[in-house]
């Protein structure tokens, strides 16, 4: 591999935590296949024994897919697995940290964390890493179980720049659209590395988030989504579930009510992004 070859990032929590296995190892692999088919290399981030990885073998993927001894790691928990030897699957935000000190520049996920509905006291690191990391982040929007007008404030107020890929609205993970505009619309991978460019040129901290809608034939329009969306909520806040255990909860629980409908868009979404992060790496 020579010094310029473009790198994607893909984070672990979705094999770890995300699905169940074989479905987790199968995604996995395929995603690091879809960046090699665009002409980029895949470095999936993981913590494996305490050590920071960008990159995994074949027996590391299996691991995490099938392992229940895998800590969910965010920004916060990067020191307690490092020092404690343990194997930890990255967050969005610790997956961003770890990409900027391998010196990988774009990374691709399903969506990212936010600010929860209700109080809004409950805050995604995610939010607070895309406004000091330099990282682009791919994704398909905030996840739909967030606020998502509150969640766009917070990047305004955090001077992230949110870029729709192909779209004028701010993508709502399993829709295409939220109805909420987004700060400028890219159509090709060219754009976004031209934008990214002038951000580091300008010497403006944090990263870019590019927002790609949910492939339309595997969307599940809003108002079909919603009321699951609501139940499931509703269900978090009955037992009393904070922090890291709602989107975990969320997730699962909505592909229950869906008959796993929202399981299938959430592969497809992800894939998707893998090829759009691997053009703009490319483009880079």
């Amino acid at each position: 591999m020579s010094l310029h070859t473009p790198l994607v990032a893909l984070e672990s929590t979705v094999i770890a935590h995300g699905l169940p296995y074989p479905h987790n190892l199968a995604l996995a692999q395929e995603m690091e296949a879809i960046v090699r088919g665009r002409g980029a290399e895949p470095r999936t981030i993981a913590v494996i024994g305490g050590e920071l990885r960008a990159g995994l073998s074949e027996a590391e993927l299996l691991h995490l897919a099938t392992s229940t001894a895998v800590r969910k790691v965010s920004r916060r928990d990067l020191p307690i697995v490092a020092a404690r030897r343990l194997d930890g699957a990255t967050t969005v935000a610790a997956t961003m940290w770890v990409a900027q000190r391998f010196g990988i520049s774009v990374f691709a996920t399903g969506g990212i964390g936010g600010v929860h509905r209700g109080a809004g006291d409950d805050i995604s690191a995610d939010l607070q890493e895309l406004a000091q990391t330099p990282v682009i982040v791919v994704c398909a929007g905030a996840k739909a179980i967030l606020d998502l007008p509150a969640t766009l404030e917070y990047l305004e107020t955090q001077g992230v720049t949110v870029v729709g890929y192909g779209t004028d609205v701010f993508p709502a993970f399993y829709s295409r659209s939220s109805g909420l505009a987004v700060d400028v619309r890219c159509d090709t991978a060219a754009e976004v590395a031209a934008i990214w460019r002038a951000k580091q040129q300008l010497g403006l901290p944090g990263g870019l988030l590019v927002t790609a809608p949910i492939p339309v034939e595997m969307e599940i329009p809003a108002v079909e989504i919603e009321p699951a969306i609501t139940q499931a909520v509703q269900e978090a806040a009955t037992r009393g579930l904070r922090s890291a255990e709602v989107t975990p909860f969320l997730l699962t629980r909505i592909a229950e009510l869906t008959g796993e409908r929202s399981l299938r868009a959430n592969l497809a979404l992800l894939r998707n992004n893998a090829a759009i992060a691997a053009e703009i790496a490319v483009a880079l």
